[in-house]
């Protein structure tokens, strides 16, 4: 190990997808092999007895590159000089609930998390949200954190582009390392758009190669909208492990950098590319050079594509000004 060590604070860390995620972490898979970590776990008091289980657990693993865990219930405590701030804890969507009805449920303690990121945590922060509705909570974290740049804030897309990045391989019945460039566009939600007008499988054009038209709108499409309701269904419980797997692989390729040649889906800052309006954060095809997340740009957008976008994307003007009228932003 040669590299300094990185405070992470994890948000909800005695939840399933907490605990799948810290697992990940200690290996090394956030930032990297040669980088130790400082963990600063946060739950509610009632969860504090579970987070150190938790802990034990994770020093059994005996990880060497995990220098310290710290566990709190105070939201101050938690962000104190970190790094790298996974926020995942937040109210889970109930049967019966509406987006509003979770946006406003989970919209302060997002609010709160942005403000004390804003006054505790280190001057290089990187943020992630985990907790849904995730795009509209990151750009109401931003909000509240008026000293950090909102290109540090990041919603978690990754796992959309991952469901979309398996079901093109098993379509193409190729491995899943020759299929690159998917693109999510807009909101984690059913609205979100898979998009494989600009991907490739093995350097050829993946239309060319699924030589189907109506794949995409058919299945590719609903598969990926209705994963999470599938993988509820089945398990009794929403995402974890793949949710988890999915944060970790988004934030190393912030930290790390996107492979040559391709790129990844997260949910970023806009300033108005490809017709997206400014000032909400959205899915984007973007690309990372270890420092910063750049949107990919001079995309051709076809007039199917528009349209998906521009659904998903009035999906999340509509929570930005639901979030306003809540006085959040």
């Amino acid at each position: 190990m040669s590299g300094e060590a990185k405070t992470v604070t994890v948000t909800g860390a005695a939840g399933r997808l907490g605990y799948a995620l810290l697992f990940r972490i200690g290996v090394g898979r956030l930032l990297g092999p040669d980088t130790p970590v400082k963990l600063r776990l946060l739950d509610l008091p009632h969860q504090m007895r579970a987070l150190e289980g938790v802990v034990m657990e994770m020093q059994d693993c005996a990880f060497p590159l995990v220098e310290s865990i710290d566990i709190f219930d105070d939201t101050k405590e938690a962000f104190d000089g970190t790094n790298s701030a996974i926020l995942v804890g937040a109210h889970p969507r109930q049967i019966g609930m509406e987006r509003a009805d979770l946006l406003e449920a989970n919209a302060r303690i997002f609010a709160d998390q942005g403000r004390q990121i804003n006054s505790h945590a280190a001057a290089d922060v990187r943020v992630m949200v985990v907790g849904n509705p995730v795009n509209t909570n990151a750009l109401i974290a931003a909000s509240h954190a008026p000293d950090i740049p909102k290109e540090r804030f990041t919603a978690l897309m990754r796992l959309d582009h991952n469901r979309a990045i398996f079901q093109v391989a098993r379509r193409a019945r190729v491995p899943i390392s020759d299929v690159k460039r998917v693109t999510i566009w807009g909101n984690h939600s059913r609205t979100s758009y898979p998009d494989i007008t600009h991907t490739l499988i093995n350097e050829k054009p993946a239309i060319e190669v699924i030589k189907d038209p109506n794949w995409v709108e058919d299945f590719l499409i609903p598969m990926v909208s209705n994963r999470g309701s599938m993988i509820l269904e089945a398990r009794g419980h929403s995402s974890a492990g793949s949710a988890a797997n999915a944060a970790v692989w988004q934030m190393r390729d912030r930290y790390l950098g996107t492979p040559p040649g391709d790129w990844t889906s997260a949910g970023v800052w806009s300033h108005g590319e490809y017709g997206v309006p400014e000032g909400i954060i959205s899915s984007f095809p973007v690309t990372s050079d270890g420092a910063n997340w750049h949107i990919v740009e001079g995309l051709e957008i076809d007039p199917f594509s528009r349209v998906r976008i521009d659904a998903s994307v009035a999906e999340l003007v509509e929570e930005r000004e639901h979030a306003r009228a809540l006085g959040l932003l």
